[in-house]
């Protein structure tokens, strides 16, 4: 029989309490009736719970392993969406959407938690400011594009719902197009900042390590050819109007491909290999 240490039976209740935390915010919108404090406090505890496990997981150090980078992920996630919410009062409908997503990812994080992993210190300037730097760029760069392709999902799920003039329970709760749209091209707008931001510091990390400015390996491919993609579907929204779920999908893929250059290479890295 296997045997499992107290820090192993106490990491298993810090993970599945944090994926707790998520569940109120994606089960309270599908009541009939939800009061908008209610919908709050679930918002608020879905962006704490996560947080204070990866704040506890930093005491440690930096964790490099699959599963903390998933937690991190979900964090930023959703901190992120607590504060559009704060921005746009249409918001928390995305919660049955994005919360189960998220939700799934916890799940994902508790079941590869025992992979092993590197912990960089966190302490006499280790590691390097830039590497930091460049870290949080990432991660809040996929948390902003986590929330937008989650708006453009919505909106794309309305829109076929108003076509086949079949509404569903899921759509019904969900914002109207417009404003699921308008939501998302503002968040792709930061996104497409943010990661440009994320490329540069990358490379600035990528000078001081081995002196190059630029190597194409697999991650810096990936997230530069989701930078193209956004700044290509950025444009064709302005200039060409295109919306619906033509821009859903190309989000979606500029989605996936920042996926596979962030959480996908790491869990190939530190699962598969």
């Amino acid at each position: 029989m296997a045997r499992y240490s107290p820090r192993m039976v106490d990491t298993l209740v810090f993970h599945l309490a944090a994926v707790a935390c998520l569940l109120p915010a994606a089960l309270l919108p599908l009541t009939r009736a939800i009061a908008p404090l209610a919908q709050s406090m679930a918002t608020v505890l879905a962006a704490m719970g996560p947080t204070a496990w990866v704040t506890l997981q930093l005491s440690e150090g930096w964790h490099t392993g699959f599963s903390a980078t998933l937690w991190v992920i979900i964090a930023v996630s959703s901190l992120l969406f607590f504060l559009v919410t704060m921005y746009s009062r249409h918001a928390w409908r995305l919660s049955p959407l994005i919360m189960p997503y998220l939700a799934l990812l916890g799940l994902a994080a508790t079941v590869w938690a025992q992979e092993s992993s590197a912990v960089l210190a966190m302490h006499a300037g280790q590691p390097p400011v830039w590497l930091v730097f460049h870290i949080l760029v990432s991660v809040i760069t996929y948390g902003l594009l986590t929330v937008a392709a989650v708006a453009a999902l919505g909106a794309a799920l309305q829109e076929r719902a108003l076509k086949r003039k079949q509404p569903t329970r899921l759509t019904r709760l969900l914002p109207s197009v417009a404003e699921s749209e308008r939501l998302s091209v503002r968040l792709l707008v930061l996104s497409e900042g943010v990661l440009g931001l994320g490329l540069i510091s990358g490379m600035v990390v990528e000078y001081f390590q081995t002196g190059a400015l630029l190597m194409l390996d697999h991650k810096t491919a990936l997230s530069l050819l989701s930078f193209v993609v956004i700044g290509g579907l950025l444009a064709a929204h302005r200039w060409m109007g295109v919306r619906g779920r033509l821009a859903a999908r190309t989000l979606l893929t500029a989605y996936l491909l920042l996926t596979l250059a962030f959480p996908g290479i790491k869990f190939i890295s530190d699962v598969v290999v």
